[in-house]
């Protein structure tokens, strides 16, 4: 069987790999990619060992740190990160979730003071596995399938 690649290859940058693929259009919406104005290629459904089926973007010119990668992390726990110079990947790193989210995601209770004053968002991870997040001014439990990016 001939070997292919299934995406093109990138000069500078960065390629988010590994995202499951139900959630590769969360990832892109969160790092607002569609605004972004140098090449991006993403693909979906892609073959995985790990997943099943993947998602893969890979963005030119671009390198992701901070809330950024906070933020990939609370969408796609596994995804990893590679960054690409002149058409060679120079690091490799899983996403990580931080102990503490700070103005990354919004508090799942509707009567949080978050959903109604200019106050920063601000959870403790309670878990990774499958993330649970307990906001530090209401005190209530967000859950994975809850969380929302802002």
């Amino acid at each position: 069987m001939d070997k292919a690649l299934q995406v093109s290859a990138i000069k500078d940058g960065t390629v988010i790999d590994h995202i499951p693929a139900s959630r590769l259009f969360d990832v892109i919406s969160i790092l607002k990619l569609y605004k972004n104005k140098e090449m991006i290629t993403f693909g979906t459904n892609l073959d995985s060992k790990q997943l099943g089926k993947k998602g893969i973007i890979k963005v030119a010119n671009r390198f992701f740190q901070g809330k950024e990668v906070d933020k990939i992390a609370l969408i796609a726990p596994n995804a990893k990160l590679n960054t690409i110079k002149n058409y060679e990947v120079v690091e490799k790193r899983v996403v990580e979730i931080p102990d503490t989210i700070v103005s990354i995601a919004k508090c799942f209770n509707p009567k949080c003071i978050t959903n109604h004053e200019k106050i920063t968002t601000r959870f403790s991870v309670i878990s990774k596995n499958p993330i649970e997040l307990k906001c530090l001014f209401c005190e209530k439990i967000t859950l994975e399938n809850q969380v929302e990016i802002i």
